[in-house]
């Protein structure tokens, strides 16, 4: 008799895989859901008009952002225990 799980209860196991074996699952995860990353690197509308008013932004103020470096430094501190 094959058992069979849950969402919740797959949910609940992923945190007791190693990290070999969380990276297995992504992978098969990645292959499954391939198919919904084939657009062709289109941006739709809305993420055209995003883009747009970024780079629209950046260029009255570049000087308003945060260069690379700082960046990673404050994520890298929220990450760290």
């Amino acid at each position: 008799m094959i058992a069979r799980m849950s969402k919740t209860e797959i949910i609940a196991e992923l945190s007791k895989l190693t990290a070999p074996d969380l990276a297995e699952v992504q992978a098969k995860l990645d292959e499954l859901s391939a198919d919904a990353w084939l657009d062709r690197g289109e941006l739709s509308d809305a993420d055209r008009q995003t883009l747009d008013a970024s780079l629209s932004a950046y260029a009255s103020s570049p000087e308003a952002g945060s260069p690379w470096s700082e960046v990673k430094t404050r994520v890298q501190a929220k990450l760290r225990p």
